[in-house]
C-alpha cells in the first residue's frame, strides 16, 4: 500500500496492488506446496502450506534477527547456528506448527532440511528452517518430506505473491512491500497477525535483495532498521517463540549507495510493520502514539508501548469511545515505577489533534468529545457485526484503508522521541484465541 493514507474498495483491487508490488529480485525463486495431515498432539485434521525460498546460488551476504524469547523454536535454535555459516541458499518455511519445545524438534527440522538441499542441489546447512503456529505441537515430518518435492517442483522466479499467500496463519490477506534503489530492489514479505510484540510476533519476515551489500553492512543496517519497525509494534502484549526476521542478498545488481540502501530497507520494514498491526488479530482501529519531547528514547518508547498495550484502553478505541482517562492513566502506569523523577509538569496529550490533557489537568469539553469519537470513528478498518450463534465473522479480508487512530505525547523534557504502532482489542481477538486450535 502506498505511504499515504490511502484506500481499497475490494478484495480484488487489494490483490491487484499486491501483484503489482511482487516481481522478486534476480537470482531468487519461490514455490509452494499444499497438504493435509492429523497432528499427532490431537486429533484435528489440519491443513499446511510448505513454502521454499531459493537463492539461484547460495550467497555469502545474509543477515538476521529472532526472538529474546527464553523458549525458541527449534527454526530459531538452528538459524542462530546457521548465521555462523558461510553462505545461505535456502529457506523452508511452514505455517500451522511452530515447533516450539517439541521433542526432537531441531532434529526434526535439521532433517527436513537435508532433504530439501538434496532437492534443490545446497550444503545441509546452507537450508534454513522457519516455522509459525501452534506452541508445542510436533512438525509432521513425513508429511513435510513428501510434500517438499512439490514445492521446488514450484518454484518460480517471477512473482512473490504465492510464497507471501503460504507463509499465513490467521491472517486475512498476505502482505508484500517493496523499495527501489538504482537498478535493484528489495522485495519482502511478512506473517504476523497475534502473539505480537516484537523484541524482536508470532511474526516472520523474509526480505530479499539483488542488491550487493556485504554481510557485515547488511547485518548492521537490518539491526537498524528492525529497531525501528518491527521492534515498536504491540498487537496484544504477547512475545512469540518464533520471530525471525531474515535478510539475503543475491549480489547479482551493484548497490550504487548502502546509505540509500539502508533507507529503503527501513521504509519497507516499516510499512510492513504496519501491515502487521493492520491484519492483527480482530484489530479495527490501528493505534500510533508518537511521543516527543522525551529525555531518553527508552522512555519515549516505554510510554507509547504502554498505551497501546493498556486493555482498558485498547477497548475504548474498539467501542470508539474516547475515554481519555484510561489513556493519561497508561502513560502515568509506566513513568510512575520506571521513571519516577521524570518531570511532566509539561506534558500534552493529543489524540486525533485534539488536546485533552496539559498543565497537569484534562482539557475536556463536549465539543472535544464529539471530534474525538468522530475521530475513532473515521480510523475504524470495518464494523463489528453481532456474534451469529456464538461465533462473531470474520472482518474483510482486505485492508480498506490505512488511517489510524493518532496519538502525541508532548513530554517537553528533552529531544528524544519514539513511534509506537498498536491495535486496540475487540470481541473478534478473543474469539480468535479461543478457537484458535479448533
Amino acid at each position: 500500500m502506498p505511504s499515504t493514507a490511502s484506500s481499497f474498495k475490494s478484495r480484488a483491487e487489494h490483490r491487484a496492488w499486491l501483484a503489482g508490488q511482487a516481481a522478486l529480485p534476480a537470482g531468487f525463486r519461490t514455490g509452494t506446496a499444499r497438504f493435509e495431515f492429523t497432528p499427532r498432539e490431537a486429533p484435528l485434521p489440519a491443513k499446511m502450506a510448505l513454502t521454499v525460498i531459493a537463492l539461484d546460488k547460495p550467497t555469502a551476504d545474509f543477515a538476521a534477527v529472532f526472538t529474546k524469547n527464553a523458549f525458541p523454536g527449534a527454526p530459531v535454535i538452528i538459524g542462530r547456528r546457521r548465521l555462523e555459516e558461510p553462505a545461505l541458499g535456502a529457506i523452508v518455511i511452514n505455517n500451522k506448527i511452530s515447533n516450539v519445545c517439541a521433542p526432537g524438534g531441531v532434529e526434526v527440522a535439521e532433517r527436513i532440511c537435508g532433504e530439501a538441499a538434496r532437492l534443490v542441489g545446497f550444503g545441509p546447512k546452507e537450508i534454513w528452517p522457519s516455522s509459525t503456529g501452534v506452541i508445542g505441537w510436533g512438525l509432521p515430518e513425513g508429511a513435510m518430506v513428501a510434500a517438499l518435492p512439490s514445492a521446488v517442483a514450484a518454484l518460480r522466479g517471477d512473482s512473490i505473491l504465492p510464497a507471501a499467500e503460504g507463509i499465513v496463519t490467521t491472517d486475512l490477506y498476505p502482505k508484500i512491500r517493496r523499495a527501489q534503489v538504482g537498478e535493484g530492489s528489495i522485495v519482502a514479505i511478512a506473517k504476523g497477525a497475534g502473539m505480537i510484540e516484537p523484541n524482536l510476533a508470532t511474526m516472520l519476515v523474509f526480505i530479499l535483495t539483488d542488491l550487493a551489500v556485504p554481510r557485515a553492512k547488511l547485518r548492521e543496517i537490518l539491526r537498524e532498521a528492525v529497531e525501528g519497525s518491527f521492534n515498536s509494534i504491540s498487537i496484544d502484549s504477547d512475545m512469540s517463540t518464533s520471530d525471525t526476521v531474515i535478510l539475503a542478498s543475491s549480489g547479482r545488481v551493484p548497490c550504487p549507495d548502502t546509505a540509500a540502501f539502508g533507507r529503503a530497507l527501513g521504509q519497507v520494514c516499516s510499512d510492513l510493520a504496519e501491515d502487521i498491526v493492520r491484519n492483527g488479530e480482530g484489530v479495527r482501529h490501528v493505534i500510533r502514539v508518537r511521543v516527543t519531547g522525551a529525555p531518553d528514547a527508552a522512555l519515549a518508547r516505554g510510554i507509547g508501548k504502554s498505551i497501546v498495550n493498556a486493555p482498558l484502553f485498547k477497548c475504548a478505541v474498539a467501542g470508539n469511545d474516547p475515554n481519555v482517562g484510561r489513556l493519561v492513566s497508561a502513560v502515568g502506569k509506566y513513568v510512575g515505577p520506571s521513571a519516577p523523577g521524570a518531570d511532566l509538569s509539561r506534558l500534552r496529550i493529543k489524540m486525533g489533534g485534539v488536546e485533552i490533557f496539559s498543565g497537569g489537568v484534562f482539557q475536556l469539553n463536549p465539543e472535544k468529545e464529539k471530534a474525538l469519537a468522530a475521530h475513532l470513528r473515521s480510523a475504524e478498518l470495518y464494523q463489528s457485526a453481532p456474534p451469529k450463534d456464538g461465533v462473531f465473522s470474520p472482518p474483510i479480508d482486505f485492508p480498506r484503508h490505512e488511517r489510524c487512530v493518532e496519538i502525541e505525547v508532548e513530554l517537553g523534557a528533552g529531544s528524544a522521541g519514539a513511534t509506537i504502532l498498536g491495535g486496540d482489542l475487540t470481541h473478534e481477538y478473543v474469539s480468535e484465541n479461543a478457537d484458535y486450535r479448533s
